[in-house]
């Protein structure tokens, strides 16, 4: 995609764990002449692939180290250094710190340490982290997950269209900043403990925020995205849908 698009797909919304026709976590966003897998969740990468070969995937942003956002991260590895694929090594992958090493300590299978610097190169998000991928600005902030590192992202292309991530979170008020006046807002709805929005607080957060629109995802079990979507739309005033698996949302700077 050229300099003024900005496009998000949805591998996978499902959680804790992959579900028929729906992985976990992951999403394909392309825009600034670059594509970006952004959380890796198992299932993702066969998902991925229905859109772009690996070698094609300029760079991997992953918000915190639970499976269902990372595990994927371990069958890419072996895909990008082991399966003879033509891909330029190695892909730079902003994870939060101690990335490589959790991946090392489940890849490592003798007395060698596993090559994970050669399939990926890592760099550790931090508050305020901030990346430049082709005509796309990352920007990271830290988020409130249960006491454990993870980050949401804000991705801009040239013309300031802008999406917003959650990654995994309790309302905070660094995602309401980080939110601030978004195109488009991808809200995780999981619910079921702390480290979680509701669908009730993802709407709020997106109304605090002023976002154009708001997608609810990664809504847990017990809930259905219908419902999940009639929670948010009650304290959102704008456009909600559901990060139904295969959906392509276009985003476009409002006014």
């Amino acid at each position: 995609m050229d300099d003024g698009s900005l496009r998000i797909t949805v591998l996978g919304s499902a959680t804790p764990f992959p579900r028929p026709g729906n992985p976990c976590s992951g999403h394909l966003v392309e825009g600034g002449g670059v594509r970006l897998w952004v959380d890796a969740g198992t299932g993702t990468l066969a998902e991925l692939q229905r859109y772009v070969t690996l070698g094609e995937v300029d760079a991997v942003w992953i918000s915190h180290l639970h499976a269902d956002h990372s595990a994927d991260l371990l069958t890419a590895y072996y895909a990008l250094l082991y399966a003879g694929l033509d891909v330029p090594l190695p892909v730079p992958l902003f994870g939060p710190p101690g990335t490589a090493d959790r991946l090392a300590a489940f890849l490592t299978n003798g007395p060698e340490r596993s090559p994970v610097e050669k399939a990926f190169a890592v760099e550790e998000l931090y508050d305020g982290h901030l990346a430049r991928v082709g005509g796309l600005t990352l920007r990271s902030r830290a988020v409130e997950h249960g006491g454990m590192p993870a980050f949401a992202l804000r991705v801009e292309n040239a013309s300031r269209a802008s999406l917003v991530y959650s990654g995994d979170c309790e309302p905070c008020p660094s995602l309401r900043e980080l939110a601030a006046d978004c195109d488009l807002f991808l809200c995780e709805a999981d619910g079921r403990a702390s480290g979680h929005h509701s669908a009730a607080q993802a709407g709020r957060s997106a109304a605090e925020a002023r976002a154009g629109r708001l997608v609810v995802t990664h809504v847990g079990p017990g809930t259905s995205p219908a419902e999940a979507v009639a929670q948010a739309a009650a304290e959102f005033p704008g456009p909600v849908a559901h990060a139904d698996p295969g959906l392509r949302f276009d985003v476009v700077r409002a006014g």
